[in-house]
């Protein structure tokens, strides 16, 4: 990440905002965040993906490499643009309402975009980005005439025939489809501005993979592998592991990597491109599937039948480097982390990744616990989006797993998630960061996502911003030396 310093952070997804209406967005709490996070000593705010969600409410799952969720529009801020009329907004979601912003959210949102597309401001935003807004506005529009997967579209759509007809017939949506991207755009800027003058850095996402009936397989079917019928045959996922004994049948497509090496990897490199318009650095999900990825046959109903397949390898990351110079990426190494990955990561010089759930179940040589970290590149966390919090790992873990953190941590147990955030924070890793909800010391009730179950995640939300720990995460950053100052001093 070019990181020159130690850092500290916080992994929250903008949906799990408080404020008004049904979900977390980019309105005063998201600046008030920016507040909090200052107050509370961190530089550093990982986001998670900012795309549109697909199944789940899963922003892994996306329709779009390159869309953003427009969700996170703060209507709030419409209001004070003087683009909507103000109007009584729903308060006190405990978790995210997704019906709510289907039907009370998503209607405003598409009546504010109609009546900006027309903007100077807006068109020229349009047109700065017709490489890959071309391709998304026409999609999503078709996709809310025809509904389903594209395959199941008319020929003509499905097909992507006679293009400027489609885009003439459905202008309307078309319009609205680019406004939404540019209401979000005019919003995040300022949001990322806002972030710069704090000194707060924004770390994102990038899924490895792409939905399957989503625009990018509609619009590049070239580029992975798909059956006659345009649906993903074989698909991905992940052998059996820790989070699921049956493996992880994710359905994404996979990629014709020998099509990509022919075009000097293009789409990958502007997918990477655009992702560094919208935050400083990014996580590259899955990264050991770049060395290698598992391959599932598409008639298969879970994960266990299936095999390694080779992927890109550095070539698909010089290619992205001669063309936008330093990659500032962490790789996500979690998982089955054969040398070729490793081998991958560090040629590359890119940061890995320490979580220190996984590190206490094991013996003194589990490579995540902290004295075996070895060297400071690493981005060190108590655990992701895809784990318990840490109250709900401690309460969940055999006594066992958990004498032994109480012991090498030299803590009674009685404040799981701030004995592992000091594990953490006073290790060599250059970044340390957990997520909002270690900070507050919830439970498992709090937990954001659960790998392999297909509903009941990425609900949960803040009620206010915990002003109160402040002064905790500030000293703990201060001790360690990741955020300026000093506790001791004077």
């Amino acid at each position: 990440m070019g990181l020159g310093r130690r850092h500290a952070g916080v992994l929250l997804h903008p949906s799990s905002l408080p404020g008004p209406g049904p979900i977390g967005e980019l309105g005063p709490y998201a600046d008030a965040f920016l507040e909090w996070m200052t107050q509370a000593g961190l530089d550093t705010w990982q986001v998670l993906p900012l795309h549109p969600v697909g199944p789940g409410q899963s922003p892994y799952a996306s329709p779009s490499a390159f869309a953003s969720d427009p969700r996170l529009i703060s209507v709030e801020t419409l209001v004070a643009d003087g683009v909507l009329e103000p109007s009584p907004m729903p308060w006190g979601h405990s978790r995210a309402d997704f019906a709510a912003v289907s039907s009370w959210k998503i209607p405003l949102l598409r009546t504010a975009a109609a009546r900006v597309a027309g903007d100077p401001a807006c068109r020229a935003y349009v047109e700065a980005e017709r490489g890959w807004l071309d391709d998304w506005s026409l999609y999503a529009a078709l996709a809310r005439v025809y509904g389903g997967g594209w395959w199941d579209w008319p020929a003509d759509a499905a097909r992507r025939r006679g293009l400027p007809k489609l885009r003439k017939e459905h202008a309307a949506l078309v319009a609205e489809e680019e406004a939404l991207q540019w209401l979000f755009h005019v919003q995040w800027s300022r949001l990322r501005e806002t972030a710069k003058r704090r000194g707060i850095r924004l770390l994102g996402d990038i899924p490895i993979f792409v939905s399957g009936d989503g625009c990018d397989t509609w619009a590049h079917r070239d580029l992975f592998r798909l059956g006659t019928d345009g649906r993903p045959d074989p698909v991905t996922g992940v052998p059996p592991d820790y989070f699921s004994p049956l493996g992880q049948r994710w359905g994404n497509p996979t990629y014709a990597w020998g099509r990509h090496a022919a075009t000097g990897y293009a789409w990958w490199t502007e997918r990477l491109r655009r992702e560094l318009s919208l935050v400083d650095a990014v996580r590259l999900d899955h990264f050991r599937g770049f060395a290698a990825a598992w391959s599932i046959p598409a008639k298969e109903a879970d994960a266990r039948v299936g095999h390694w397949e080779a992927g890109p390898g550095r070539p698909l990351f010089d290619a992205m480097a001669a063309a936008l110079g330093d990659l500032p990426i962490i790789a996500e190494d979690l998982g089955i982390i054969t040398p070729d990955v490793a081998a991958l990561r560090d040629g590359l010089g890119l940061p890995g990744m320490k979580v220190l759930h996984f590190a206490y179940g094991g013996d003194a040589g589990h490579p995540f616990l902290p004295h075996n970290f070895g060297h400071p590149r690493w981005v060190a966390y108590t655990g992701t989006h895809d784990n318990d919090t840490t109250a709900g790992w401690y309460a969940a873990a055999d006594e066992r797993t958990r004498h032994r953190f109480r012991v090498t941590c030299g803590r009674d147990g009685s404040a799981p998630a701030w004995t592992m955030m000091r594990e953490v924070w006073g290790s060599i890793a250059e970044t340390a960061i957990a997520p909002m909800q270690d900070f507050l010391g919830l439970d498992s009730e709090a937990r954001l996502n659960t790998p392999g179950a297909p509903e009941g995640n990425w609900g949960w939300r803040l009620s206010d911003l915990p002003w109160q720990v402040c002064g905790m995460s500030r000293t703990l950053g201060e001790v360690f030396g990741r955020t300026p100052g000093d506790t001791f001093a004077g």
